[in-house]
């Protein structure tokens, strides 16, 4: 419609187009249906998880009183007091490493097997991308929980606890990546003789793997804060000293430890940054 339209057109265009001034009863009524369903389900999960203004206000005010205890922070006063603090923080990465490069490198081939530009065969295919569904169903702390009866505390649970979880993410998000690739460099090795692992070397690799860089580089940190939490439960690393200093009321301490968490956590996060920067760039070099 234009400005400078009468009434008249205006009416006869809706009656020429009514869909385009107003949706078909059909859908109006599901969309007020998937309204009507979302709201009775958010009452429902108000009323029965308690909540209540006066709920919400006294935690407000308890909230308030522990960071009141965990304000000044700690200050070790000998590097004998602090080099346990130390450890456990390159416990903590060490475990995020590991975990994460293990999984990657049991993923990595099981995601060709799963992608379907690449696994023609469908029952293969649907296999092991139901085998992806089948690990990532366990929550990183259950596997540790699992780790830790059969291994015992320390961080082996830990590290075996996330590369298993990473397995089931990494290699359906580098599969995923796979599928997405351009079929038109494929087509050129093909079309010069190469063979099916040319193609897949020469032709789908350059594209994903700054994907899959970026991907390994992001769970990595997303591993350290889960290593924070798999240390709490006993396997090793800052979150175990964390715990044992909340459990002793130690609130100062407590919030020195989650300051340095979090100091840990944008470091990794900066470093990480430029080295996306980094390979990005290397790969965009290597196209032209």
């Amino acid at each position: 419609m234009t400005p400078d339209m009468t009434p008249e057109q205006i009416a006869a265009a809706k009656a020429a187009y009514p869909t385009a001034f107003r949706a078909p009863l059909n859908l109006r009524l599901r969309r007020a249906a998937l309204w009507t369903g979302f709201t009775l389900l958010f009452c429902y999960c108000l009323w029965a998880f308690d909540f209540s203004p006066a709920r919400i206000w006294t935690g407000i005010q308890r909230l308030g009183d522990v960071l009141g205890f965990m304000l000044p922070p700690y200050i070790w006063k000998s590097w004998a007091e602090f080099l346990p603090i130390l450890e456990g923080l390159g416990e903590t990465l060490s475990m995020a490493f590991m975990g994460t490069l293990i999984g990657a490198v049991f993923a990595f081939p099981l995601s060709f097997l799963g992608a379907k530009n690449i696994t023609r065969f469908w029952p293969l295919r649907m296999g092991v991308r139901r085998g992806y569904d089948v690990i990532r169903a366990f929550e990183t702390l259950v596997l540790a929980l699992i780790f830790i009866r059969a291994f015992g505390l320390g961080p082996l649970a830990g590290i075996l606890a996330i590369a298993v979880s990473e397995i089931g993410t990494f290699a359906k998000l580098f599969s995923e990546a796979i599928e997405n690739t351009s079929e038109k460099p494929v087509e050129g090795i093909k079309a010069s003789g190469g063979a099916r692992l040319h193609q897949i070397r020469f032709a789908v690799m350059p594209q994903v793997m700054p994907v899959i860089w970026s991907i390994l580089l992001y769970n990595f940190e997303s591993n350290v804060r889960s290593g924070t939490i798999l240390g709490i439960v006993g396997a090793g690393g800052i979150g175990f000293l964390l715990s044992d200093r909340i459990a002793a009321y130690k609130w100062d301490e407590a919030w020195s430890i989650i300051f340095l968490i979090i100091a840990m956590v944008y470091v990794i996060d900066y470093l990480s940054g430029l080295i996306r920067a980094r390979i990005i760039g290397l790969n965009e070099g290597a196209a032209r």
